[in-house]
């Protein structure tokens, strides 16, 4: 694939992220992100692993200023991303992951979009359900127990199920799939990764 360019560097989106986002949560989410689209990126796009983990971190960039306008998240992100500095590609591949909110906004296409769309909510499940466990760990978190959460819509009602259906779907990958492939994407980044064997 071709040399990807965010239009800016890992340290300005940060900044960037910072100014715009005040509570840790969505801090802590952007860089959960970060490091799960970083993964995915060193198997399928090696090249452009620093563009995939801009995508990332940025993707809420304007929710915390704007959550109550669902339908326009992201709109707000394009304009504060353009003003930093950041291209039309890195726009784009962080607005697909808001299609379903808005139609007006670009589908995945791209693997890179589809991976963000798949697992960045995701990410909030896994991290949910993990908080719960006495290990507080991801490293002995199995698909069987993130199935179990996903079934049960009382648990982190917030996350939305359907996006994740369809985010396998796009890829082409079974729910199981999806579930072991983003569980081994957060253990690789987990800060206790060496207290448990990982799971091959």
């Amino acid at each position: 694939m071709a040399k990807l360019d965010a239009g800016m560097t890992r340290e300005a989106a940060f900044e960037l992220l910072g100014k715009h986002n005040k509570e840790p949560f969505h801090i802590e989410h952007g860089e959960t992100v970060e490091a799960t689209m970083r993964y995915f990126a060193r198997e399928f796009d090696p090249e452009n692993e620093e563009f995939w983990g801009i995508v990332g971190l940025l993707h809420d960039l304007d929710w915390e200023e704007h959550d109550d306008e669902p339908e326009k998240h992201t709109l707000f992100a394009a304009e504060l991303i353009e003003a930093a500095g950041g291209t039309s590609e890195l726009i784009r591949a962080i607005q697909s992951h808001t299609s379903d909110f808005n139609p007006d906004l670009p589908k995945p296409e791209h693997q890179m979009e589809k991976i963000l769309f798949a697992t960045e909510e995701l990410t909030g499940l896994i991290g949910a359900a993990v908080a719960m466990r006495p290990s507080k760990s991801v490293m002995d978190f199995e698909v069987k127990s993130l199935k179990k959460k996903f079934k049960d819509k009382r648990f982190a009602a917030g996350v939305s199920r359907d996006v994740i259906r369809s985010g396998a779907e796009m890829l082409g990958w079974e729910l199981d799939e999806l579930f072991d492939r983003t569980i081994k994407a957060m253990r690789s980044f987990a800060p206790d990764r060496d207290t448990f064997k990982p799971v091959e």
